[in-house]
């Protein structure tokens, strides 16, 4: 029913009708995906667009600014909050804000690699990696030694409130934590960070994880999360096994990989309890996508070479490294990262021998130390670098931290500390010490010599380095960034609008149309009409109708191709022929060489096939319809047409 202010209902009282009809419609949907009611918001991470736009209602903003700017520029100042989490990381773990300065830079004039809200605004990792980053620094903040009881609590709010945000913002949320997990659990098994502090952490893991899936009416992906069961196992094996941190050098080795075999064969008999208990199949393209690709054999399956062939999940280009080595970047990252991995080795020894700190004691000079803010932030940029290396699509993950670790290197006295240490060994000392106090016995002021020598070395290197780099990245890349700011750019697809205006005037607006996912997303957005399917592909029933309804660029029957989209109440299907004659992807990586492998046919072209591959009995569907044969014009109406673009009505259709 209606609601109108003037028929005696204030204003407030229909907006909160509106609210709770906009609610509803969220849960239950029926106009996105044909001949199904879903519930966008257990199925979509799509919380973020909600909020917004019960604050661009509430905002007495609508008469001056339209709901898509406000949209956009949401998400800018988010990446304003991004940069600031940066710097603020780089700051905690070196000390001096010129190091934040210096991480802030590098991200601006690496944006080609750090971000990709330039191009591709709303995607949902330009919502969580804000909040991602904002959990780093609170981590950073909490990990760090001697913190007050109340500094704890704040930032122990400071992670569950980022991460909880994190977690809700983007679908992938759980395969991220459970990096920082195991980055955690190696750490902590090692000794270099505080056990009480990792469980912390762990349990606000798994507490907004949680969390997420209740707002989410548990989202099956949630469910079967194995950050879930890792984190359970950790629990679960610490209390069965105990003095691991015990004993000499081999028996504390052997714990430790004996403790890493139950976390993992608990982690996944927990897993697949849970899997096989619930039916859930909502992440399994990920593991089969996962096993292909690291070489666990051969598949055939569309899903996983879908994911296999597209450029964004293959190894990182080479011309990643080129592009952040112009900005000095990737120099200082290597040389940051030598220094901390060696130190981190030396520390992990001494530990394991349960020596380090009697050690540091007795030889301050030639001890190395490592607190624990560094240390989780050197496994953070381990892991993530090797995650991004194998799938360029998860370099932002990597290249946004690479700043913050390159930035309070170069800054930090514990780095540079350790490279003079080393070099000293063998270097006589060249600048005059401080005067020694009075109150100082002989020893002791040769200490104190020593120590004043190396310190006022630090501090002109660890604060002439990052100002020579800022003014080299200001010289060399500010005039370019000024230019860019200067150019007004417009995104412009004549053939896309003109099928989007199309449909808009010559369809019904309850019509559903079939096609490739990526064009569907657009009719969704342009014309508001009814989808088959769409690029939401952790469903793993989506996923069966798009291989269904993907048989349009295979060899099939035309009785086939129109009971499989007539099955789905399609009325009309839209051809590309970008797909259908596509050229970008190699021999065997072309979605139709996909769809010819997964039907058990040969691909076309010269080339080697599987000796079990046969020929196909039909032409290819997309090719053949445009030549308007009987078996073709029976089932298939052409309705539109452009360079780019074939609209076929589908007979039985409204």
């Amino acid at each position: 029913m209606a609601c109108h202010p003037h028929a005696g209902q204030s204003e407030t009282r229909c907006q909160t009708h509106r609210g709770r009809e906009g609610f509803r419609g969220l849960v239950y949907d029926n106009k996105t995906e044909s001949m199904r009611t879903i519930n966008i918001l257990q199925r979509m991470n799509v919380y973020q667009e909600v909020f917004l736009s019960i604050l661009y209602r509430s905002l007495p903003i609508q008469k001056y600014l339209e709901p898509v700017y406000f949209y956009i520029y949401t998400l800018f100042g988010l990446q304003a909050v991004y940069v600031m989490a940066l710097y603020t990381t780089s700051w905690l773990l070196s000390g001096t804000w010129l190091s934040g300065l210096l991480a802030a830079l590098w991200y601006v004039t690496n944006r080609i690699d750090t971000t990709r809200v330039e191009f591709t605004i709303p995607l949902r990792e330009n919502w969580a990696l804000p909040f991602f980053a904002i959990q780093i620094a609170a981590v950073t903040y909490f990990l760090r030694p001697n913190l007050q009881a109340l500094s704890q609590r704040l930032a122990l709010l400071a992670v569950f409130m980022s991460t909880f945000l994190f977690s809700l913002t983007w679908q992938f949320n759980q395969f991220l934590t459970l990096l920082q997990a195991l980055a955690l659990f190696t750490l902590e098994s090692l000794d270099v960070l505080p056990a009480a502090k990792a469980m912390w952490l762990y349990g606000i893991q798994t507490a907004c994880l949680v969390l997420v899936c209740i707002l989410q009416f548990f989202n099956s992906m949630i469910l079967g999360s194995l950050l879930i069961s890792f984190n359970l196992s950790v629990v679960i094996a610490r209390k069965l096994q105990k003095n691991l941190k015990s004993g000499a050098l081999l028996a504390r080795v052997g714990k430790l990989v004996l403790h890493s075999l139950v976390v993992l064969c608990l982690t996944l008999l927990l897993n697949g309890c849970v899997k096989k208990t619930l039916n859930l199949k909502s992440d399994e393209h990920i593991f089969k996508f996962l096993k292909a690709k690291f070489g666990f054999g051969a598949t055939r399956d569309f899903d996983a070479n879908l994911y296999l062939c597209e450029e964004a999940f293959g190894l990182l280009p080479f011309s990643t490294f080129q592009r952040l080595s112009d900005t000095l970047l990737f120099y200082a990252y290597v040389f940051v990262l030598l220094v901390t991995v060696t130190a981190a080795f030396v520390v992990a020894f001494q530990n394991l021998r349960g020596c380090g700190r009697q050690q540091q004691g007795k030889m301050e000079v030639h001890t190395v130390d490592l607190t624990p803010d560094t240390a989780y932030n050197l496994m953070h940029t381990i892991v993530f670098g090797l995650l991004a290396l194998s799938t360029m699509r998860m370099k932002y993950l990597w290249t946004s931290h690479m700043c913050v670790f390159a930035s309070f290197g170069v800054c930090s006295r514990e780095v540079w500390g350790l490279l003079l240490k080393c070099v000293r060994l063998h270097s006589p000392r060249r600048v005059s010490p401080a005067p020694c106090p009075s109150s100082f016995d002989d020893l002791s002021c040769a200490c104190h010599a020593r120590s004043s020598a190396v310190v006022s070395q630090i501090s002109v290197i660890r604060y002439a380095v990052p100002t020579l780099t800022l003014l080299y990245l200001s010289y060399k890349f500010w005039p370019g960034m000024m230019g860019e700011l200067s150019e007004l750019r417009e995104f412009y697809d004549p053939d896309t609008v003109e099928l989007m205006d199309w449909i808009n005037s010559n369809t019904p607006r309850r019509a559903v149309f079939a096609g490739s996912m990526q064009l569907l997303a657009g009719v969704k957005l342009c014309t508001g009409r009814t989808l088959t399917n769409h690029p939401h592909y952790e469903d793993s029933s989506l996923r069966e109708r798009t291989r269904a309804v993907y048989q349009i660029y295979a060899k099939r029957a035309p009785e086939d191709v129109h009971a499989l989209l007539r099955s789905f109440g399609a009325d009309y299907v839209i051809l590309e022929d970008s797909v259908c004659f596509e050229r970008r992807h190699r021999r065997g990586c072309r979605l139709r060489d996909l769809l010819d492998v997964a039907n058990g046919h040969v691909m076309d072209g010269p080339g080697e096939n599987d000796p079990d591959l046969k020929p196909a009995k039909h032409p290819r569907f997309c090719e053949e319809i445009k030549r308007n044969l009987p078996p073709y014009t029976t089932h298939f109406t052409r309705v539109f047409q452009n360079k780019t673009f074939h609209v076929y009505k589908l007979s039985g259709s409204k």
